[in-house]
């Protein structure tokens, strides 16, 4: 049978990996409210997975896949980005239609790891596809950014340097495989107030651009296996530390278990400890585990960006 005489899909299911920021560097508050970002984003291997199927009216459900996932805070009502999503990319055709939104949730809520921006780039691509609409990249990556700003980025994947507010992104070639050790918090962290701690801490009055070394450091590993580590960076730690203290205490516990060097997730309050393999990442993992840190994840990135994973 061609391609052109297959049934319509009743359903489908998209991945999309969570984002880390290797580097992060925030600017002095705009006059909008915004805070001028550049920063180096990586997909890592923490997913959701999103499945959209046909309905006459919207409706999300969220199911948590672990127990450092708390749904109770996610919106099952318009109000979801998801919906949002939806919402845009039939307004951007000129379409009425709805569609019922299973996530099936692995990246922590408020977690800094850009899981609901995950999942309304997973949702953006699962209904152009439901919907056969062929959206072009260009308009899924405008429809993403008015979204939020991390949203473009989980459409793209891979490693990438995001600016303005981090919505305008650009690939950058990665030969590594690095590998990270996420460890969960209890809780989650406001955004807004890592970034009005951050105004009062520090103020952005300083040098935020990702260094150009850091960027030949991901393209050319081999020439300096050692050296990620020394240009992980983000401005917005110390003012996670400062509203939550025991995040710091969670990155000197990685060091002593042996990570090559610790990372806040984003805005918080994950926190990331890096190791130099697959087997050292567990190793870490093991040790944390034995000081009571039981909530965490093995994770490598680059990975893909949100992509189709079935069709039902």
């Amino acid at each position: 049978m061609s391609e052109a005489l297959l049934p319509d899909p009743v359903s489908v299911t998209v991945r999309a990996p969570a984002k880390i920021n290797v580097y992060l560097g925030v600017g002095k508050v705009r006059d909008d409210g915004f805070h001028p970002l550049e920063t180096v984003y990586q997909a890592v291997s923490l997913y959701d997975d999103v499945t959209v199927t046909a309905a006459e009216e919207w409706a999300v459900t969220l199911l948590a896949d672990g127990d450092h996932v708390d749904g109770s805070a996610v919106p099952d009502d318009d109000t979801n980005i998801v919906v949002r999503a939806g919402k845009a990319l039939a307004a951007h055709h000129g379409i009425e239609r709805a569609a019922e939104i299973e996530i099936r949730k692995t990246i922590p809520v408020a977690g800094g790891m850009a899981g609901g921006s995950a999942d309304a780039a997973a949702t953006l691509v699962a209904l152009d596809r439901l919907w056969n609409l062929d959206t072009s990249d260009d308009d899924l990556l405008a429809l993403a950014a008015d979204l939020g700003s991390d949203v473009p980025f989980a459409l793209v994947g891979g490693t990438a340097t995001g600016t303005g507010r981090g919505e305008v992104v650009t690939p950058v070639d990665d030969a590594g495989t690095w590998w990270w050790v996420v460890v969960f918090s209890d809780e989650g962290l406001s955004t807004p107030s890592v970034y009005g701690a951050y105004d009062l801490l520090e103020g952005g009055d300083h040098d935020y651009r990702v260094r150009p070394a850091m960027l030949d450091t991901l393209r050319h590993p081999e020439d300096n296996p050692d050296g990620l580590p020394m240009f992980l960076y983000n401005d917005l730690e110390d003012a996670a530390f400062y509203l939550r203290p025991d995040l710091q205490t969670t990155a000197e516990a990685a060091l002593e278990c042996g990570a090559a060097t610790t990372l806040l997730s984003g805005s918080g309050p994950t926190m990331l400890a890096m190791a130099t393999d697959a087997d050292h990442a567990r190793e870490v993992a093991g040790r944390l585990a034995g000081r009571g840190y039981t909530r965490t994840a093995v994770a490598h990135g680059p990975v893909a960006g949100a992509h189709v994973v079935a069709y039902g």
